[in-house]
């Protein structure tokens, strides 16, 4: 019964705040669904501990969903400790969101649709982290498409909101395209959609072909890159990232709770959970390892530049989301959830640690006009350290355990793809690290840049928004040393059981342990090297970030436009299908349809009334002459009818 109420508990609540809201108001909205999930939040430990560390997994069937012929499909709750784990984290951080939004959100006058949406985000992705099957797995994964559609563009009466909801919503519609069809190419060579039937049957698929576009291609190597490619679209990783930094223009707490720990982790929840069919894909695995590496380096590149303080965390973390995927490209599942695990803490931490600076300043969150302010926002200030901390790898913070075992792995992995994502990743590591100073210098540190009417109004938020950061921080401190012995170390094996499988040649995270010192240390030497630079560049030599701007302005512009991603896109997809649908509606719709169909009809009825109005001139001899005209024109007939 417990497995099932923290599962439902955010539906319930949603429901409530949503159709109930006008009675219950905004203050009753905010109590059943903090209730909600904060039962939800306190039940989920217990099930890791039942589930992953006593080895007790269990599948509990609510119904059957589909029944056709001898194709059936159950409505089940799976937990195994993969689900487990991601149980801990939505519900926590979801948990965290919901509390710092009573504050935060206290002056919106939609605060029951805030908190429904909120609440039934949650549920969503806590069905996709539960699915037994993959259209229970489809029914979540658009569930939380839909829900972030409804969070960004939450504040509806800005256009920008608007645009970049929809622009999230387009962008993963094309992902979602790619899953679909890795989706019916399951069924098409398994028959079945249940994760068990179809993980049982894949060793005896692992030579077999499938035809696609025409030819014959390795069946899960096409299956695993088409299940990719909705993993790209979810997890905003290189070519499908385009709609993450855009949906900044949501409140606060739904950057927090869609970027940290939630919607974009889905993607790397995906391929783990699919580990046993990407085992035996192992072209596809260096696909994932070069993609997951190279949007690592492409975001802290773009993170650099970026002057909105919740962008530059965004492009965070669409950096960090390459560390998990590359972890998962050489097989290092383990090492990708471990990390998927801290992150989530930290994220979450500086995402609403940044809500907390732009609730002091008066909304802004343009750090070239902050500055100064620490003394004002001291708790802010020491989460938003302990955030960054934990973000660039610093012992003894989460991620310092999580992020250099993904590095260690990928080193160990002896091949190729791996290789690439260590140097990448040692390469972002270094990003990493002067972004997250430059951040912590530019918005707390030097002369305030901010007007005096700003500054005089700067003042530490409410216990309502502080409480949540101390709470994540706590994990941000704690969550990888705590974990690190069960998740990737001796205890792995145990804690990890079925949930997922690696086969015995893929031995990269059992190696990350006995790599040379010089890959342990380089993590920690790089991050070093990158905070010294931010502190010397905007603490010592103010000047210089200006003059490096100027001097090599093609770099910096190239940067900060995120390398013109978007105006390729728009001149490759957006400006072409304008024109086609203006040459459609002027030609096709206007010209050939409607004037050849109501509009030409409409015409000729008008001209040849105005023809026979002529006639009537109201002159009797004309109407006479007519008449004579018609007679003769009976009579004729008349005749030629009898002579027939």
């Amino acid at each position: 019964m417990l497995y099932v109420l923290c599962i439902f508990l955010p539906l319930i609540g949603a429901a409530i705040a949503g159709l109930f809201g006008r009675w219950i108001n905004g203050r009753g909205a905010m109590i059943v669904t903090c209730g909600a999930l904060l039962i939800s939040a306190l039940i989920s430990p217990f099930i890791l501990i039942e589930v992953g560390l006593k080895g007790h997994p269990q599948t509990i069937q609510i119904f059957t969903w589909i029944s056709s012929g001898a194709f059936t499909v159950d409505w089940s709750l799976h937990f195994d400790t993969l689900t487990a784990v991601m149980l801990v984290v939505v519900t926590v951080v979801s948990c965290a969101v919901h509390f710092y939004s009573i504050g935060y959100m206290s002056h919106d006058p939609s605060i029951p649709r805030f908190f429904s949406y909120l609440s039934l985000f949650t549920f969503f992705m806590l069905m996709l982290v539960t699915a037994d099957n993959f259209l229970q797995l489809f029914f979540g994964w658009e569930g939380v498409g839909l829900a972030s559609y409804l969070l960004i563009g939450f504040w509806y009466e800005k256009p920008s909101a608007n645009a970049a909801a929809i622009k999230a919503f387009l962008v993963n519609r094309v992902g979602d395209f790619g899953f679909a069809l890795g989706i019916m190419a399951v069924f098409a060579l398994y028959g079945s959609v249940s994760f068990d039937a179809v993980f049982d049957a894949t060793p005896g698929k692992a030579g077999a072909t499938i035809e696609f576009l025409g030819g014959q291609y390795h069946a899960l190597t096409v299956i695993c890159l088409l299940l990719f490619i909705g993993a790209m679209g979810k997890s905003a990783q290189l070519g499908l990232h385009t709609w993450l930094p855009d949906a900044m223009e949501g409140p606060t707490p739904v950057s927090a709770l869609i970027h940290a720990a939630t919607m974009v982790t889905a993607g790397v929840f995906m391929v783990a959970r699919l580990s046993p069919i990407f085992e035996y894909a192992p072209f596809a695995l260096n696909v994932v390892a070069v993609v997951g590496a190279t949007t690592a380096l492409f975001a802290a590149t773009v993170g650099i530049c970026q002057n909105d303080i919740k962008r530059v965390i965004a492009y965070s973390t669409c950096s960090q989301l390459g560390y998990m995927f590359f972890a998962c490209g050489v097989s290092a599942y383990a090492a990708g959830i471990f990390h998927l695990f801290t992150h989530a803490f930290f994220k979450a931490l500086l995402f609403l640690g940044a809500g907390s600076v732009i609730h002091a300043m008066s909304a802004e969150q343009d750090m070239r006009k902050m500055g100064g302010i620490w003394s004002k926002v001291k708790w802010t200030y020491a989460m938003m350290w302990i955030g960054s901390l934990a973000l660039m790898g610093v012992w003894p913070f989460a991620g310092y355990f999580s992020k250099d075992t993904v590095l260690e792995a990928a080193y160990a992995a002896g091949t190729g793809p791996g290789a690439y994502a260590f140097w990448l990743g040692i390469s972002a590591a270094f990003l990493t690290a002067f972004y997250s100073g430059r951040l912590i210098f530019m918005t707390f540190h030097g002369a305030p840049r901010a007007d005096e009417r700003v500054m005089a109004h700067v003042h530490e938020s409410p216990k309502s928004m502080l409480i949540p950061l101390v709470v994540l921080s706590l994990g941000a401190m704690f969550a990888g040393g705590v974990g690190y012995s069960v998740f990737v170390g001796d205890g792995m094996q145990v804690f990890w059981g079925k949930a997922i499988l690696v086969l015995p040649n893929h031995t990269a995270l059992a190696d990350s342990h006995h790599v040379p010192a010089w890959v342990k240390f380089s993590p920690l030497a790089v991050g070093a090297i990158g905070m010294g630079l931010a502190y010397f560049m905007y603490m010592v030599k103010t000047g210089l970030p200006g003059w490096l701007a100027t001097r090599f302005r093609f770099v910096y512009l190239f940067l900060y436009n995120k390398w013109y991603f978007d105006e390729l896109y728009d001149w490759m997809f957006v400006r072409p299908a304008q024109y086609l649908g203006r040459a459609l509606w002027r030609e096709g719709d206007g010209n050939l349809i409607d004037g050849l169909g109501p509009d030409g009809i409409t015409a000729v009825t008008r001209n040849l009334a105005a023809r026979v109005s002529r006639l009537q001139s109201g002159y009797v001899y004309h109407y006479a002459f007519a008449m004579l005209i018609g007679v003769a024109g009976l009579i004729t007939l008349y005749m030629y009818m009898r002579g027939a």
